[in-house]
């Protein structure tokens, strides 16, 4: 049996998932990440994934924060919860630069991105997350292999910044199944591929 490939990200209304700013630019995402609505969209997320997909940059700010939400009493159990998956599942970081990994669990793979999903899909059993490592999340769309999209939209336009949804993605049909508004007006939608 093939394993699905999901994906989560966060995007505003004009579909970008930074600023004019640059990569750094979260203002018109972070207001919204610890909302009821953003911590249950966390929680369900992982439910059935086993492997998690991180480009470098993002598994080093994800590995450096995440350990210490595990660690602290206070923290959301949704957030200890994912925090928990993160640091026990089976990691697959995308880079060209590391060599070895720095992390638990962790391996790194020096591929091309569609390869490496190719090869997970058909190795293992569970879900594969995508967790907002955007380079990895545009080439599966390119390449037709993501099976679900768990979606963040923020009530923001930013103008300008990096969009999700470049022109020349091929053409797809999705499926909206899950969607839940917060009271800042964010949504959070699940979308599956229809094929």
């Amino acid at each position: 049996m093939t394993r699905t490939v999901t994906a989560n990200i966060s995007i505003t209304l004009d579909g970008r998932y930074h600023g004019a700013g640059g990569p750094g630019d979260l203002a018109a995402i972070v207001p919204y990440a610890m909302t009821e609505v953003a911590r249950n969209h966390l929680a369900r997320l992982h439910e059935n994934a086993t492997t998690a997909v991180l480009g470098r940059v993002n598994a080093e700010g994800f590995l450096g924060f995440w350990p210490t939400v595990l660690d602290n009493p206070d923290a959301d159990p949704r957030d200890r919860g994912y925090a928990k998956w993160l640091v026990d599942t089976e990691k697959v970081v995308l880079s060209t630069t590391l060599t070895e990994a720095p992390w638990p669990h962790t391996r790194i793979a020096n591929a091309p991105t569609a390869d490496v999903i190719t090869d997970l899909k058909a190795t293992g059993e569970g879900e594969i997350l995508v967790n907002t490592s955007t380079t990895i999340i545009k080439a599966l769309l390119q390449a037709d292999l993501l099976d679900r999209l768990y979606l963040m939209i923020t009530p923001e336009i930013t103008g300008g910044g990096q969009r999700l949804f470049d022109d020349g993605l091929p053409a797809t049909k999705w499926q909206l199944t899950l969607h839940e508004a917060g009271d800042l007006g964010e949504l959070a939608m699940v979308y599956d591929r229809v094929r």
